[in-house]
């Protein structure tokens, strides 16, 4: 009977730290927290993109990861890609933003 309460509380141990282990972050997957705040960045970002009148932000595609933001997409003008950078640039949580909108 010990024996057996032994084994099952290590196997409920073993569980226990797979399943943390599952949650962490790698070089290329992000934990579920990270995932949310990335999640809310993007959000921002697109909000203060809607908010400039001379920017489109269907045109628009924002990604984010680890607070690095990229967005790509179409523009009018070199100006609105330039304004567009500068805007997500301005909002809290970015690290970095990356240009790879083309002018259409």
């Amino acid at each position: 009977m010990r024996s057996l309460i032994r084994l099952t509380s290590l196997l409920l141990l073993a569980l226990m730290v797979t399943s943390l282990l599952a949650c962490a972050s790698t070089e290329t997957r992000q934990a579920p927290g990270e995932y949310l705040d990335d999640s809310v960045v993007t959000a921002k970002v697109k909000t203060a993109i809607f908010n400039e009148p001379e920017l489109e932000v269907l045109e628009i595609t924002v990604e984010t990861f680890r607070g690095d933001v990229q967005l790509s997409g179409f523009v009018s003008s070199r100006a609105a890609a330039t304004r567009a950078v500068e805007v997500a640039r301005a909002v809290e949580g970015v690290r970095s933003v990356r240009n790879d909108m083309r002018v259409k």
